[in-house]
């Protein structure tokens, strides 16, 4: 038979052997088709179990990403129904300023859930700040003296830990009463606004200063230029202005129990036990002693507010951007 009459094998492409050889080529294909099929079989399941194991990350990173938002998605900051009779505890930490954790708002937003809580005996503010903002001081101690009048039967307890100086003392005021430890800082009841001036630095530096402005005073306090008598006078009558109205808060909060001397309004400080006999506190104590002695309610629940986590990294990147833009204008309570 010739060659060309050789039956062809549709797997090989080629010619198939007869006779004695046959056998022999038929094995050779038989083996050639296991380890084809087994290649295959191989490349399937790996493929099968590379889908599987990225369904599983995706599922995980999913489940992840959940868990976050719902750790940090704003919403109710202690539910009513997990604890008993407390005391809600909100801390005010740092500096007073609306980019920081004690900003009005937040406080604010911790204030009205634990006035509205059923369970919450009474409010504990525990203070650990130097002052800030007058404006943001204020206005919490406007809302707390809101919801006392509209929740009567809670009463609002300050809690000094190391300092409580300026704008802390402004909320602070407005509690029903001010504990602290012997040794805490108080008072420091005063206002400023600071600056640097450099008059003749760029003159030494060979830099030329242009400032052009629209409005005589619009320049006022320019730390390159010279101090204008008539713009430091109108800064002085400001900051009286603010001075009183933080007198006029603090008198009207310690009413009686104020010990006034001709020193308590010049912006110095006290420590605790000072300011126990000055009546600028109410007594001696720590967070446990008021919470366990004072209120009665041992259990403390923290209801500080946190922002959401995405919200606080925002913040952050808004405040870093801000801080380049800020002028000389600051008033702060410290």
């Amino acid at each position: 038979m010739s060659d060309d009459n050789k039956p062809q094998d549709p797997w090989l492409g080629e010619a198939r052997a007869t006779g004695p050889e046959a056998g022999k080529g038929a094995g050779d294909e038989t083996w050639a088709r296991g380890v084809l099929e087994k290649l295959v079989q191989t490349t399937i399941r790996e493929q099968r179990s590379a889908r599987r194991w990225g369904i599983f990350f995706k599922l995980a990173f999913l489940g992840y990403f959940l868990l976050i938002l719902y750790i940090y998605w704003p919403g109710k900051l202690v539910d009513e129904n997990l604890s008993g009779r407390h005391t809600a505890l909100i801390d005010i930490n740092g500096v007073i300023a609306d980019d920081s954790n004690a900003s009005a708002d937040y406080i604010i937003d911790s204030l009205r859930e634990a006035f509205e809580n059923k369970n919450a005996a009474a409010i504990m503010l525990r203070i650990n700040s130097p002052g800030g903002s007058p404006v943001q001081a204020g206005y919490v101690n406007d809302e707390i003296a809101r919801l006392r009048a509209k929740y009567p039967d809670k009463k609002v307890y300050a809690v000094i830990t190391d300092i409580c100086a300026s704008g802390g003392y402004y909320i602070a005021s407005a509690a029903d009463e001010i504990y602290a430890d012997k040794a805490s800082i108080v008072g420091s009841i005063g206002v400023l606004m600071d600056g640097f001036g450099f008059v003749n630095t760029l003159d030494k530096l060979g830099v030329e200063r242009r400032l052009i402005t629209a409005g005589e005073h619009k320049g006022f306090l320019d730390p390159f230029s010279p101090l204008n008598p008539e713009d430091e006078q109108h800064v002085r009558t400001m900051l009286a202005n603010i001075h009183q109205q933080f007198i006029d808060t603090v008198k009207k909060g310690r009413g009686d129990r104020l010990k006034e001397t001709p020193d308590m309004f010049s912006g110095l400080v006290w420590t605790g036990e000072e300011s126990l006999k000055l009546g600028l506190i109410d007594g001696l104590g720590s967070a446990g002693y008021v919470a366990r002695e004072v209120i009665g309610a041992e259990e403390i629940v923290d209801y500080t507010y946190q922002p959401p986590y995405f919200q606080r990294f925002a913040e952050r990147i808004g405040a870093a951007a801000a801080e380049g833009l800020e002028g000389m204008l600051k008033v702060e309570l410290r």
